[in-house]
């Protein structure tokens, strides 16, 4: 019966952020919003809002494997398997400004949380711990990104790129914005009690439980968008994508999460965080070359396989 309620949460999670996208970027369209900012705030928000909804929850519960094991395992799951898969199918153009600006927004984040969560070593801490504070920075590091995708999203529309967004009539948006939301916290909400369930069932910690089932399937979204972007060509949003959702995932999701009840960190995790930042320094040169071939993409996908292996035979 937890498989079920897994399965049914996951869709409610994906399903009610498209509707909540849909629905709020209409009803923003209608009251005149710039695109630009339907773009950066909703959309973007929908594409990390399963994710949000799983930590938040967790967090909340004291359930802090999945909190954080949701968040690192995701970011590993994009870099490496979506990535990859993504390559496999098209090869990926890479822009200089990813190179240069977003890929090293991607090392940050996850360095930061490893120096945030070293409690012990540098603070003489009694525990490892993402606290409120580590939180709040976080937020100041996602705000700074927030400023950074603005001018990009500014310079896109001077120069007549922006993205025209699709309205519904105003009733229909409101429920479907609001369908929207109910979905993603009751979704959010069965994935973390079934999640714990399973992992009680078969004597698995929650960090695993996170790291794999709820990080793979929080980040199908992404998966579809980059092999679907891939397939038509477009490299851009293919990485693009990737990138984004990992900068939100430790930047907003894990800053809201600890702001909201402080996240204690225990066992393994360190060596996934660390795992984390090697595989954004790999992925980052194979992109070096402006291009991710698909033997470099058959790479990142073997590479994930290696790692599932890994951290279920630990």
């Amino acid at each position: 019966m937890d498989y079920i309620l897994l399965l049914i949460g996951f869709v409610l999670l994906i399903k009610g952020a498209d509707f909540f996208v849909d629905g709020a970027s209409s009803i923003a369209k209608a009251l005149k919003v710039p695109a630009l900012i339907i773009g950066l705030t909703i959309v973007a928000f929908g594409t990390s809002a399963p994710e949000l909804a799983v930590s938040v929850s967790s967090a909340m519960k004291g359930q802090n494997g999945i909190a954080v094991g949701n968040v690192v395992g995701s970011n590993i799951f994009n870099l490496l398997m979506v990535v990859g898969s993504a390559a496999i199918i098209y090869p990926l153009a890479v822009k200089k400004s990813v190179l240069v600006k977003e890929f090293p927004f991607t090392l940050l984040s996850g360095v930061a949380l490893f120096i945030m969560v070293q409690d012990i070593a540098l603070d003489s801490g009694n525990v490892n711990m993402l606290s409120r504070i580590d939180g709040i920075m976080l937020l100041l590091f996602f705000g700074i990104f927030m400023y950074y995708l603005i001018e990009v999203a500014l310079k896109a529309r001077a120069n007549g790129e922006e993205e025209e967004i699709e309205g519904m009539p105003l009733g229909k948006s409101i429920l479907f914005a609001i369908g929207g939301i109910v979905g993603i916290v009751i979704g959010g909400d069965m994935v973390v009690n079934s999640a714990s369930s399973i992992a009680r069932a078969w004597g698995m910690s929650e960090t695993l439980v996170g790291l794999t089932i709820i990080a793979i399937g929080t980040s199908l979204p992404e998966l579809v968008t980059s092999i679907v972007a891939a397939r038509k060509g477009e490299s851009d949003i293919a990485l693009g994508n990737v990138i984004g959702s990992c900068i939100f995932n430790v930047f907003l999701i894990l800053g809201v999460s600890s702001v909201i009840n402080p996240i204690e960190m225990a066992g393994p995790i360190f060596t996934d965080i660390l795992i984390m930042i090697i595989v954004t320094i790999a992925t980052y040169f194979f992109a070096i070359n402006k291009k991710i071939t698909r033997v470099e993409g058959g790479l990142l996908v073997g590479s994930y396989v290696i790692y599932m292996a890994y951290i279920i035979m630990r």
